[in-house]
């Protein structure tokens, strides 16, 4: 416990010995028929829950709040516990105590560390896991949370040490140390070696070093920080000779992503391709992750549900299927489930409120309008209303509980029409036209968070003459078009999605052959950018972004090994970090 926290909970016992002599109560918590008198601003510090209800539902003349759900026994234990900071747990109620914690703290990162914290002493070990998982994959946020300020300095040593913290800059990690620090400086400045050194500074770069570091008091007066800030320095001086060789130095280590985007089929060197790879955006690196048990397909459709990946569709330069593959990404193994009304290949795939939607594509006859939509709990699909207008090579994404197709061909022309579908009322809608005619596009749905406005993106493609570099975004509230910059590269029937705030374009066909370049767009400077090449030129592909996989590390880069890729260390000189 933390020196704020130890006073804290001394507070908190002299309002126990308070409540229970029944003085200066405020509030009354009523469970069934049983009332408990208490100090709300206790249970506000104990439970985000109470917060929410006493500010809620609170008013000058009321006293008595019902709480559904417990027993009174339960509420009792909890009561106990957000006044004495301890809890008597047996093998009678720790499965009702789980129950109740999981009520009263609905996980985000505004109060993950205090529901760690409180699992600790309960030992209720799912909500402890759900509760850790949620303070590593949202860091970034919860590093702004109040509860970050009272953890000790082994749990955010512990934290700050793991491979898998999800971090985008390394910068988020050196910043929230600084943060920690801050808030009770003359006791705590004295971990600042011990913290610094589980970040990886060199990742932070030489800039953001001299600016931010090397100028900061606590690293300047503190001999082993100016050793680590040099260490750091030498590192960054030697991966601009070998970038990939840095991977295994502690200090550029890359850490582990949350999620991957996987590359699945496509044409390639004029045949369809099964090959997957899997691109680690912390690394940026792909590493082939192919499954030889699968079949060659390329215009194919995929989606990530539930843990699994869908290959819906395509064509193998014989056969237009309407078959659907899944794998698991667990136990690397594939299976069949039930196929599509149509054969689609051209197929536009997407993912809304737990079900599969595939629309439109080529059956190897005619272009299609219909559509249909995929339940795994039911392993069964069902046809949906018909597009307004038949689509093949079009692209799809969801926005606001509603499926967006866009573009595409009809057999005559290339389309400049988009329509949106309401699951609600089982309803297409034109939406406002695209600036150009595209077929062969990307579009996916992108929150720039700079405005906090949702946006569907509608990149590249062919308009019947040449393959486009322009993209453009949709603003659902106004149901207008804009321009935004222009990709690096021209491309047709590539592979796009969203991986950390970023759009990503893959692969493609650049009007003259199949690609195996990548670039990413990031809505906040309106830039694209160059992105780590896959080892397979293709187009035709299809990609998914999976997450939250038990084995990540089966479709990571793997650090520990990646050393042996070169033959020589290369060695620096020197550098006195204050001259620079």
């Amino acid at each position: 416990m933390s020196d704020l926290g130890k006073s804290s909970h001394k507070s908190n016992l002299v309002f126990n010995d308070l409540r229970l002599e029944g003085e200066f109560c405020d509030a009354v918590i009523k469970v069934e028929d049983i009332e408990f008198q208490i100090h709300r601003v206790v249970l506000c510090k104990c439970s985000p829950y109470f917060l929410a209800l006493f500010r809620r539902w609170s008013t000058p003349d009321k006293k008595v709040f019902d709480i559904p759900g417990l027993s009174p026994d339960m509420m009792q234990l909890i009561i106990e516990f957000a006044y004495t900071g301890s809890v008597s747990v047996t093998e009678d109620n720790a499965q009702e105590l789980l129950l109740a914690a999981d009520q009263l703290n609905q996980l985000c990162p505004k109060n993950c560390i205090g529901i760690f914290q409180f699992t600790n002493i309960c030992f209720a070990s799912e909500l402890q896991h759900k509760a850790y998982r949620c303070i590593i994959d949202h860091f970034e946020e919860v590093v702004f949370s109040e509860e970050f300020l009272q953890l000790s300095v082994q749990e955010l040593t512990d934290i700050l040490d793991r491979d898998d913290l999800n971090v985008r800059k390394e910068s988020s990690v050196y910043e929230s140390i600084l943060r920690w620090i801050t808030h009770v400086p003359e006791k705590r400045k004295g971990h600042i070696t011990v913290l610094l050194s589980k970040v990886r500074l060199a990742l932070t770069g030489m800039d953001y070093m001299r600016i931010n570091v090397m100028s900061n008091e606590l690293v300047n007066s503190n001999t082993e920080c100016q050793l680590m800030v040099k260490e750091a320095i030498e590192t960054i001086c030697r991966n601009t000779t070998s970038s990939v060789a840095g991977l295994c130095n502690p200090l550029s280590r890359p850490r582990l992503p949350n999620a991957i985007l996987l590359a699945i089929g496509g044409w390639s060197g004029g045949d369809p391709t099964n090959g997957i790879e899997a691109y680690d955006i912390r690394a940026d690196y792909w590493i082939n992750v192919t499954n030889d048990h699968e079949r060659p397909r390329a215009y194919l459709g995929t989606a990530f549900l539930n843990g699994n990946v869908y290959c819906i569709g395509g064509f193998d330069r014989v056969e237009h299927f309407n078959s659907v593959r899944r794998f698991d990404l667990s136990t690397h193994v594939w299976h069949e489930v039930a196929s599509m009304y149509n054969r689609r290949c051209y197929v536009s795939v997407t993912v809304l409120n737990g079900c599969i939607y595939a629309m439109g594509g080529f059956d190897g006859h005619i272009r299609l309008n219909t559509a249909e939509r995929y339940k795994p709990e039911t392993n069964q699909w069902s046809l949906i209303a018909p597009m307004t207008e038949n689509r093949s090579d079009a692209s799809c994404t969801t926005l606001h509980n509603k499926v967006y197709i866009c573009g595409g061909f009809n057999g005559n022309e290339c389309l400049q029409t988009a329509e949106c579908y309401s699951p609600e009322t089982n309803q297409w809608t034109i939406i406002g036209l695209m600036n150009c005619r595209r077929s062969g596009i990307g579009v996916i749905a992108y929150a720039d968070h700079v405005y906090a406005v949702f946006f569907v993106a509608r990149v590249g493609g062919f308009d019947g003459n040449t393959r486009l570099r322009s993209a453009e975004a949709y603003n659902p509230q106004t149901n207008t078009w804009h321009e935004v910059s222009s990709m690096l590269t021209p491309r047709s029937n590539f592979g796009i999605e969203v991986l950390d705030d970023q759009v990503f374009a893959v692969g493609g066909f650049n009007g003259y052959t199949t690609t195996y370049n990548v670039e990413s767009y990031d809505a906040t400077t309106d830039e694209w950018s160059e992105a780590c090449d896959m080892e397979i030129f293709r187009s035709a592909l299809s990609c998914c972004v999976v997450y939250a996989l038990p084995n990540m590390a089966d479709y990571v880069v793997p650090r520990d090994v990646l050393m042996c890729l070169h033959a020589e260390d290369e060695t620096v000189e020197s550098v006195d970090y204050r001259l620079l």
